[in-house]
């Protein structure tokens, strides 16, 4: 599943359109099961609950029929993030995603408590977003073990730690039937190895295909997943060369979409970063 970007217009408007016409895209070209609205990639700190809202909305009605549409509904607020879990849960959301309270970084008990309240606010599939890099806490096993026991709707995490040891724990102890995907697109294969169930993804608005090929040829043909592995480590460098989600909104832009504006703390790649990538996004065309 991709976590899908989010385009603005010249006056800095999300352009909606453009996002139904890449939610398309995304499903019918680059292959993927499932989309995940409001994350990291889609700027998600910079947009308004509106805005959250009406992308939830135009994302169900565009591919809706045919791939499962994940709803980042967690923020650092625990009352923000139920609130958006009801919200997303009654526009028709087919499962929240939520991440951890960043920035406040609240403690083991209180990452328990915050997940274990926005949770229970839906009866839909919940998935937790492991990302100490940006959140500056780690959703620790015995931790997210004690969550998966008390609150049956969360059933699956996105692991974006980049500790290989603490997710080989997580699938060796976690139950029958709990899903664990890879955060982190180099680290997909890896994963996969561990027994992990798949991948949220940025670099597959742009190799999609090739990583959905990865993945299900795991387990019948290791050998060509670790050839389609090592032919992807260039892209998935530099898509990650900057901050994220910048370089790929560029390579998206050099197919046609009208997404590469984007909103401040973010600025655009420089011109020698932008020439870098595309030289080794080209091929993927």
């Amino acid at each position: 599943m991709t976590a899908m970007l989010t385009p603005f217009s010249a006056d800095g408007s999300v352009n909606f359109s453009e996002a139904a016409r890449i939610a398309k895209y995304l499903v019918d070209e680059q292959q993927n099961d499932a989309l995940v609205v409001n994350g990291t990639t889609g700027e998600s700190p910079t947009l308004t609950e509106s805005e959250k809202l009406h992308l939830l909305e135009m994302t169900l009605e565009t591919v809706g029929d045919r791939a499962a549409v994940i709803f980042g509904a967690g923020s650092y607020a625990t009352a923000e993030s139920i609130h958006m879990t009801r919200e997303g849960t009654r526009l028709g959301a087919h499962g929240i995603m939520l991440v951890n309270p960043y920035y406040n970084r609240p403690g083991q008990d209180g990452l328990y408590a915050h997940f274990r309240a926005a949770s229970e606010a839906t009866d839909l599939p919940v998935m937790l977003y492991n990302i100490q890099p940006r959140s500056a806490i780690n959703l620790e096993t015995a931790t997210l073990m004690r969550l998966i026991s008390d609150v049956p709707n969360i059933v699956a995490v996105k692991e974006a730690s980049g500790n290989l040891a603490q997710i080989s724990e997580v699938i060796g102890l976690a139950p029958e039937g709990f899903r664990v995907y890879s955060g982190d697109d180099g680290l997909t294969l890896a994963v996969m190895a561990l027994g992990g169930h798949g991948l949220v993804s940025v670099a597959a608005h742009v190799i999609g295909r090739e990583l959905k090929e990865l993945i299900t040829s795991f387990e019948k043909d290791p050998a060509r997943a670790r050839q389609i592995h090592h032919s992807l480590a260039p892209v998935i460098r530099e898509l990650f060369a900057n901050p994220s989600p910048v370089p790929v909104k560029v390579a998206l832009a050099a197919r046609g979409f009208d997404c590469e504006s984007v909103r401040l703390p973010l600025v655009e790649l420089s011109p020698n970063s932008k020439s870098k990538l595309l030289k080794v996004t080209e091929s993927f065309t």
